[in-house]
């Protein structure tokens, strides 16, 4: 519950004092969790946005998470959600699964929220009210704004739906030119940090660089590109320097976007657009300088009015398994629930639809104990991306091209790419699937 002091006392940050900016109320780190209301539902940022500083007190103090829900946007192998520190009655809400909330997933202290990016933003529109938002910012400019730098995710919609409003101003944060920045008057909490941003790195290896290898041949000069985070695009954007004109809306995008324009590979002259940005430290600091690039809301880099606008989009995706109808499976393992579908569906529609774009799912062929590339999805695995939203799935093996294919057509194409040791196991799958068609 907030404190009588902290209602009462409005001392002034050292930035607004300097700056003479609308008195908001400053508080250490400490006092935090006293804002957390029993029954209020608290918004948590992830990515590099992720207020990290708040999390580690907030589950200091177990009794202020009594009662409490959080939503929160958390992202797999950026964001570590640690909830031993929550109270047995506190309930944490997100988009993503991580290993570490399996349990408190099967408890119902983590409600996985199986929502795109665009459908998550209808959602927080038509259906949350926020008692508390904790939002990382910049320190404020001449003007009073504070940049939301790296990461703008949900925050504009989030503002929007939120009752009070906790805002840590981060010493790291960087001013990102073309990032959205919010009024420092808007704040009715304000708390300096000094917290590193999360970095980010995913290393391609043999396999995922010839993935790319085959993917480059789908990419051509002029066209509009997303491909987010992980280890195809990473060799993706090592194999790209020598395109040129090349567009970038994405989701996510990282040191490799800068490397891309070091080589002459980007078109200057367009806004490049992300909702996040997330990388190395070096990374932050360059794109501050970026003036060509723009970090918006979900609300806009995955609206379908922003997406069917663009011709020549090419969405890059990955999955964890295909089946031999075009079914993706981007979400679970083994019947485990191990990540979310995040923008995925949002961008390959759209890159399905685009006039002259094209829609690619990249897998390895195989992994551990058997093939990715399956006769149907099982029973303990979900559909991310439906079929009709694929033209090509790439593997280290080649690319299946499923335009204009048939569904026997589709499969054969689907068993070329798969590692070779399964190939007529799979074969034969199709023939009893084809057989009751």
């Amino acid at each position: 519950m907030t404190s009588p002091a902290m209602r009462t006392v409005p001392n002034e940050t050292p930035a607004a004092a300097m700056l003479n900016l609308p008195r908001a109320r400053s508080i250490e780190a400490h006092q935090m969790p006293q804002l957390v209301q029993a029954g209020g539902l608290v918004y948590v940022p992830g990515s590099s946005g992720a207020p990290q500083e708040f999390m580690t007190e907030l589950l200091r103090e177990p009794t202020c998470t009594e009662g409490a829900r959080i939503l929160t946007t958390y992202v797999p192998s950026i964001n570590r959600l640690e909830l031993q520190g929550l109270h047995a009655t506190g309930e944490v809400t997100g988009l993503f699964m991580q290993p570490g909330v399996t349990q408190a997933q099967r408890d119902g202290r983590f409600r996985a929220l199986p929502l795109s990016y665009s459908g998550f933003v209808r959602h927080l529109n038509e259906h949350v009210d926020v008692d508390l938002t904790v939002v990382q910012v910049s320190a404020p400019d001449a003007q009073g704004n504070c940049s939301l730098g790296p990461a703008v995710e949900f925050m504009p919609v989030v503002l929007n739906k939120s009752r009070r409003v906790l805002a840590l101003i981060n010493r790291q944060t960087p001013r990102i030119p073309g990032a959205v920045s919010i009024p420092y008057s808007r704040f009715d909490y304000v708390c300096e940090v000094d917290t590193p941003l999360p970095n980010y790195s995913a290393p391609a290896d043999a396999i995922t660089e010839a993935i790319s290898r085959n993917i480059v041949s789908l990419i051509e000069d002029g066209c509009t590109l997303q491909a987010g985070l992980g280890k195809v695009p990473t060799a993706l954007m090592q194999l790209l320097h020598d395109r040129r004109r090349l567009r970038m809306h994405s989701g996510m995008l990282s040191d490799g976007f800068l490397e891309l324009a070091k080589a002459g590979a980007l078109d200057m002259s367009y806004p490049h657009t992300t909702c996040v940005l997330v990388g190395s430290q070096r990374f932050y600091e360059q794109a501050a300088e970026f003036e060509s690039l723009r970090v918006l809301g979900c609300d806009v880099t995955h609206s379908a009015a922003t997406l069917n606008a663009i011709d020549r989009f090419v969405a890059v995706n990955s999955a964890l398994e295909v089946d031999l109808f075009g079914q993706c499976n981007l979400e679970h393992a083994n019947g485990m629930a191990v990540s979310g579908c995040g923008g995925a569906p949002d961008f390959a529609r759209a890159g399905r639809m685009s006039v002259g774009g094209r829609s690619i799912v990249a897998l390895p062929s195989r992994h551990k104990t058997g093939s990715r590339i399956t006769p149907q999805l099982s029973e303990h695995s979900v559909v991310t991306l439906s079929r009709i939203d694929v033209d090509f799935v790439v593997t280290e093996h080649g690319v299946a091209n499923l335009n204009g294919a048939s569904v026997h057509e589709r499969a054969e194409a689907l068993i070329s790419v798969a590692a070779p040791e399964f190939r007529d196991t799979l074969l034969a799958s199709w023939r009893g699937i084809a057989a009751r068609l």
